[in-house]
């Protein structure tokens, strides 16, 4: 059951603007804040509310950047058809991606959890959806929008997909897709990324002339690539790049992909471990189409997104409502703002010179059932020109 949100109302009194200018005197900033602070505790003890979520215009689209698929059997010679026992796996058999459009109904009697993600069965999501749900039923979708829309139209019941890797960094399409979307995120995972050289079954790694796999899979494995002499050829993911290898036979074809793309498709780990940092980790979000109850029985993670108006120190003062109570930010972006991503820095400027407007994507360590995390987003959305929390969630704190 979700919560209602309901406005916050009480008997204040707007404090001082918090003393973010330029002073000629550092112990004044200090006094000021220290006013501030004193203000603040006063106007906490006389309200207390549910932070309503406002809404939003929706982001702009943009289409997906995907390197094409290649064909590997174009890029090695000696294409022979694999005869090792327990090799011949019928990929027919396996569940095919929903397009964005899909809108067929799978059958839904409440004994398991659906989860969709992005790619092929094999892929590093599908590990960080069973981490989450290890009795789910997954469900493959086409693209990260497809699997936001699989949620709404009620195909499945929640969707994992990845927000940043602690190697290639944040996944800016997914926050994008945040906003264009209504969905609310219900948790994380936290999945340590293994990569593995595979290849047909009885292959020897030395006989490979040709990997297939991500762009991001190459860059993180460059120092295998290098020893290993091979070339390189793109596929849209991991998942796929094993599923290449194993349709097209090619004994010289490897693929960079999860050990579970390895059982899936029948293939054989040539090694593992082979990116160049072993503590290559993945955050991905959990979406479902309702909140959940925020507790305060274990570490909970709060992430919001909002705009502020133009002037000096407005990023200062926003920041400043958490560290008044001891609140800390793990996470924080900007992506510039599409209804209105540049304006002019002076009219009378001849030059007519620009500049950006951010949204701004933060995760706070804290719970939205704790007062400290009411009245720090409360005091926000005073001076915020837009604000909307997009989900308080538990943190996952085993890899």
């Amino acid at each position: 059951m979700a919560l209602k949100a309901v406005s916050i109302w009480g008997c204040y009194k707007p404090p001082p603007q918090l003393g973010v200018g330029v002073s000629n005197s550092h112990s004044t900033l200090i006094g000021n804040l220290r006013y501030d602070y004193d203000k603040c505790r006063k106007w906490e003890c006389c309200c207390l509310g549910v932070l309503a979520q406002r809404a939003t215009t929706a982001v702009e689209d943009e289409g997906p950047s995907v390197p094409p698929l290649v064909d590997s059997s174009g890029a090695a010679d000696g294409v022979h058809q694999n005869e090792s026992k327990g090799f011949h796996k019928d990929l027919n058999l396996l569940p095919k991606p929903l397009t964005a459009i899909d809108i067929s109904s799978y059958p839904r009697d409440g004994s398991k959890v659906r989860v969709a993600y992005q790619g092929l069965p094999g892929a590093y999501s599908e590990d960080a959806a069973l981490k989450a749900y290890p009795k789910c039923e997954t469900v493959p979708c086409d693209n990260f929008e497809a699997a936001f829309k699989a949620v709404e139209l009620w195909l499945v019941n929640k969707t994992v997909l990845p927000i940043e890797n602690s190697v290639g960094g944040s996944v800016h399409r997914n926050y994008d897709l945040l906003l264009r979307h209504r969905l609310h995120i219900v948790g994380e995972v936290q999945l340590r990324v293994n990569h593995c050289l595979l290849g047909l079954p009885g292959v020897r790694k030395e006989e490979l002339r040709a990997v297939v796999s991500h762009p991001q899979a190459f860059a993180q494995c460059e120092t295998t690539l290098s020893d290993l002499g091979a070339v390189k050829i793109a596929a849209r993911d991991t998942a796929a790049a094993a599923q290449t290898v194993a349709s097209n036979c090619a004994r010289d074809t490897g693929a960079i992909a999860s050990s579970r793309a390895a059982e899936v498709y029948g293939l054989d780990i040539l090694a593992e471990r082979i990116q160049d940092d072993d503590e290559n980790i993945t955050r991905f979000l959990v979406l479902a189409r309702e909140p959940i109850i925020p507790g305060t029985d274990r570490p909970h993670k709060t992430s919001i997104v909002f705009s502020l108006e133009e002037g000096p120190g407005v990023l200062f003062k926003a920041l400043a409502v958490f560290a008044m109570r001891d609140i800390n930010l793990s996470k924080i972006e900007s992506r510039p703002l599409k209804q209105r991503s540049l304006r002019v820095v002076d009219h009378l400027n001849e030059g007519s010179a620009t500049y950006f407007d951010y949204l701004f994507y933060i995760d706070i360590e804290a719970s939205m059932a704790e007062p400290r995390a009411q009245y720090a987003l409360g005091q926000l959305q005073e001076f915020a020109r837009f604000l909307r929390v997009l989900g308080c969630y538990p943190m996952d704190t085993v890899l």
